[in-house]
């Protein structure tokens, strides 16, 4: 391959002119490669003409994935023209790709386009695996932005199924780019390589690509074995292991870590990793592809991508830092929904209240002990026989008065809604069913006409549920026919919003809760609990997903669907857009639910979800059990979610399944004031876990954190605005503030909120100390303001943690704004503010709050909101605000903590007048200034020096 090219933006390259270009792509040219009429007969085969050398245990890449289901031998692995060697190490593949083996090569020269390049390949001969294999193929490269490359791969002779999310496209190629891309004519292979380190952060010269209809693979070489996300599965470590683990991706019904098979797929869809590069650089990858698919990470390092459906579709995000990753991707995808104030407060929710008088006693034993709640929510148990849309008047007789009286008392009400509708009513006295055949809006099955019909929550009428029998039996009897909205349709806001907010008529409630969208379905398909026998349902590559077939527990493949909510347009199968129905079913869900509080920023929580998701909907991390190690692992599922742009995101405190014991449900209430998501909430047929139940001690313990979350409030709305216009996470992992510390790369039991703030919660049980490790910079107790020593930066140390008492600490250079607490925000939003301001190394700091109503719609973007930058150097503490519209005007500044000064304070001034001495103390031990009743207008910038 001394034949050497490259492709300019601009110029036309000739075998011996090489042209200075801005974005250069090269390429190695075959010996037999002809360039000049752009195609070649019987190239020569590497792969067939090399020998295979004996290749070492981590260069394996999987020629034989399919082993858990196909008849894995020597033979077979022969036949697929790969090499078969015995490894005595763990998951290390025996039948491999050899190198070179790559299956495609360039036709003819890369045409220069205006947004990049596109490059023709056609498949060499090889061995087929699964059949139907693409001969010809287009890779279209996009330099959409200096910091964001497209790179697709797709058959350009028929029309694929592409998943619709609208990421936004430019007309002209990007210069400047901090990437360059190259790429190998045969056998064809590409790398993108970082401009400023020239470290290489996709090589795709590994592994096996492969084009098929439904077998898609690539592999590539990665920088370094710093990887994180890939989901939606229960992760034990945040940088994820590579040792050949093989994730499944692919949205299902299935409770985390109660699973058979530990790499189980869960409800949510994400094949989208970040990786810190060696060099403390950061990029992330996207592949933009909804059919199901695993995913394998390996000691090279390198990944393997295998997906039965659409097009490889990849976006590669530069950084360079790893939050500059997370803007970018948000910028593609959608940036995070801004939650109101009041959805940041706690929540109370259990399945299994089964009565209104239940849940009123509930709420007046939070209001006894006065324990902050915000609100309310309604599963499933509020309805007539668990269909939506209903409530039982019986058990819940008065619920729209009680709901009304929440309102009242300074809360909010929340039900749970799911995308499953009885078939088994009578005509004419169900809307949700009727009004749906009306609008025609189900899912159907392959015929394009007759309605899909499955089995979820609702039951038959006049019957009477035995919940001793096994759970089959139970649905077999006592379950409904269910239909399924197909969210795409054109009609299907329109009947969603309609039904919605004639039910509101009824139940005032102010958001939603929307559940079972993966879809769920309690038979296997269809209603006899199989599915037509096709490719669909039957594919001949079936990824590792934690099911022994692809329509377990949810719809049949072949049922029919929109992609796009256009009448008239093409219909797709489930197959395809099974991981996109919780996707598509949350824009419809908030809008009604803002339709049904008009001018109302609403809310809306999704378990199923994809990119994109986070735009209209945050998540919860699902059906998890009452135990230490679930509760240790949601500490790395909050942080993925952030890096997967839904930054409000929690865990079920305490837990859904089992029977919790105090110890654990208090250590779970610590760490759960601090998910940005705060939700408490239990499954049927277990022990109340509401903080009352378990005393006196506990609840006013419970209070005592939930004031500690209260009093930060500010500060996590001033993220969430953050997140919601810059694309920021909100919980961050420490490697995302201290990147170039390499022992953060790997921190999975501490979290902070946003730069400042560090949350080391206590994970074990029966510990009463716990280890935190502090990077470079200086940290001060929460509670005190006493500094760390200098001596434990950089450094694990151990913390003091009694039973009642969760460690923080505030880093210096930053400024947190707070509030008084209260029971609940609508009387917290009254009190007055207060400053914590953490001075760093040079004696600075810096910080801002944002504020506005609290509810209404897009705030920020109308100019209808308050924000105030502080700035603190040396003794000088200041305010600039920089947009009021009002909303904070009347309220006060009372409280100002100085952590970290230097000197000893003798006076105080606010604006030059000095204060009198009663309203300051400076501890000289501390080094805390501390100022009181200061009485500050809000509306007026702050300015205060000490000398």
């Amino acid at each position: 391959m001394s034949n050497r090219k490259v492709i300019g933006i601009t110029a036309i390259v000739t075998a011996c002119v090489v042209t200075a270009i801005v974005v250069p792509i090269t390429y190695f040219s075959h010996p037999d490669y002809n360039s000049g009429d752009g195609d070649s007969t019987a190239p020569t085969d590497p792969a067939a003409t090399v020998p295979a050398p004996r290749t070492a245990d981590y260069d394996r890449f999987d020629c034989f994935p399919d082993g858990r289901y196909n008849e894995f031998s020597e033979e077979a692995c022969l036949a697929r023209g790969c090499v078969y060697e015995t490894s005595d190490t763990n998951k290390v593949p025996h039948c491999f790709y050899p190198a070179e083996y790559g299956a495609y090569r360039m036709v003819g020269e890369a045409q220069d386009m205006p947004w990049g390049h596109r490059i023709e390949l056609e498949r060499l001969e090889r061995p087929t695996m699964y059949g139907d294999d693409i001969s010809r193929v287009t890779l279209d490269i996009e330099y959409q932005t200096s910091s964001r490359l497209r790179f697709k791969f797709y058959d350009p002779s028929n029309a694929r199924f592409e998943v619709p999310l609208e990421i936004p496209k430019t007309e002209t190629m990007a210069t400047d780019t901090l990437y360059d891309v190259m790429f190998t004519s045969n056998p064809f292979s590409m790398k993108v390589i970082r401009k400023s380190t020239q470290v290489v952060l996709w090589d795709t010269s590994v592994g096996g690509f492969n084009f098929a209809d439904q077998f898609l693979q690539i592999s590539s070489r990665l920088p370094s074995s710093n990887i994180y996300g890939l989901g939606e599965t229960i992760h034990f470590n945040f940088r994820h292991e590579l040792d050949w683990t093989t994730w499944p991706i692919f949205t299902k019904d299935e409770f985390p870590g109660t699973s058979y098979y530990t790499e189980a797929n869960l409800y949510g869809h994400y094949p989208y990793y970040t990786c810190t590069e060696e060099e403390y650089m950061s990029h992330g990858v996207l592949l933009l592809n909804s059919n199901a698919m695993d995913v394998t990470l390996q000691p090279t390092p390198a990944i393997t991508y295998r997906t039965i459906g659409g097009v490889l579709d990849f976006y590669m995000f530069l950084g360079p830092t790893p939050e500059n990753v997370v803007q970018q991707y948000t910028a593609a995808v959608g940036r995070p929904y801004f939650p109101p104030y009041w959805s940041l407060g706690f929540q109370l929710c259990r399945w299994g209240y089964n009565s209104l008088e239940k849940v009123e006693e509930v709420v007046d034993s939070m209001e006894y002990y006065d324990v902050p709640q915000d609100i309310q929510y309604g599963d499933i148990d509020y309805m007539e026989r668990q269909l939506i849309m209903t409530y039982s008047t019986d058990r819940y007789d008065g619920l729209p008065e009680f709901v009304r009286d929440l309102k009242t008392r300074g809360k909010r009400y929340i039900i749970i809604v799911d995308p499953a509708i009885s078939k088994n009513e009578t005509r004419g006295e169900y809307p949700p069913y009727d009004n749906g055949t009306a609008y025609d809006v189900f899912i159907k099955e392959s015929d394009g006409v007759t309605e899909f019909e499955g089995k979820v929550w609702p039951y038959y009428k006049n019957v009477t549920v035995d919940g001793s029998l096994p759970w089959d039996d139970q649905v077999a009897l006592y379950n409904a026919h269910a239909v399924f909205p197909d969210f795409r349709h054109p009609k299907a806001e329109q009947f969603w919003v309609e039904l919605i907010t004639d039910f509101h008529k009824t139940i005032e409630f102010d958001g939603l809760w929307i559940d079972m969208n993966e879809p769920a379905n309690f038979v296997h398909g269809g209603l006899d609990g199989t599915c037509n026998d096709n490719n669909f349902n039957q594919p001949p590559y079936y990824p590792k997903l934690v099911s022994p077939y692809i329509y377990n527990k949810t719809l049949c493949m072949d049922t029919v669907q929109y992609r796009d909510p256009i009448e008239g347009s093409a219909m797709t199968q489930h197959y395809n857009m099974h991981s996109l129905f919780g996707w598509s079913s949350v824009p419809p869900t908030l809008t009604a639910a803002r339709a049904s509080n008009p001018g109302k920023r609403s809310f809306v929580i999704s378990r199923s979800s994809f990119p994109g998701s986070g735009t209209y909907t945050g998540h919860w991390l699902g059906d998890n059990d009452s135990k230490w190690s679930h509760m240790a692992d949601s500490v790395i599922g909050i942080m993925e979610f952030n890096l997967f742009g839904i930054p409000y995101i929690g865990a079920d405190i305490c837990g859904f399944f089992g029977d919790v014991d105090a110890e654990l449900c208090n250590r779970w209430m610590q760490l759960g004031a601090f998910y940005p998501f705060c939700r408490n909430h239990n499954g049927n047929g277990y022990q109340d876990q509401h903080p009352p139940e378990f005393g006196e001690e506990f609840a006013l313990n419970s209070r005592k954190y939930l004031h500690i979350r209260y009093t930060l409030l500010p500060y996590l709305y001033t993220l969430f605005h953050l997140a919601h216009s810059e694309g920021s996470t909100v919980v961050r992992p420490l490697m995302h503030e201290f990147v170039t510390d390499s022992v953060t790369w790997s921190i999975k039991t501490q979290f902070l909120w946003g730069p400042s703030l560090l949350i080391t919660p206590v994970l074990k049980q029966g510990a009463l100390v716990v280890d935190g490790y502090f990077p470079d910079a200086r940290w001060f107790d929460y509670y005190t303001g006493v500094e760390n020593p200098v001596s434990a930066r950089g450094k694990t140390i151990q913390l003091d943690a009694p039973y009642d008492y969760i460690p923080l600490h505030v880093r210096g250079g930053y400024i947190i704004p707070t509030q008084e607490p209260a029971n609940s925000t609508v009387y917290s939003r009254l009190l007055p503010f207060g400053l914590i301001v953490a001075l760093d190394d040079d004696s600075m700091a810096m910080g801002s709050l944002f504020w506005d109503d609290g509810e209404s719609i897009d705030t920020f973007e109308g100019g209808e909101y308050f924000l105030e930058e502080f700035t603190c150097k040396e003794n000088d503490l200041s305010g600039v605000i920089r947009q009021n519209h009002n909303e904070i005007n009347g309220l006060v500044m009372n409280t100002i903590k100085i952590y970290g000064v230097h000197n000893t304070v003798s006076t105080v001034y606010s604006y030059g007048v000095e204060l009198d001495q009663s309203k300051w103390t400076f501890n000289t031990v501390t080094k805390v200034l501390e100022i009181q009743d200061l009485n500050h207008p809000m509306e007026q910038q702050i300015k205060i020096t000490w000398e």
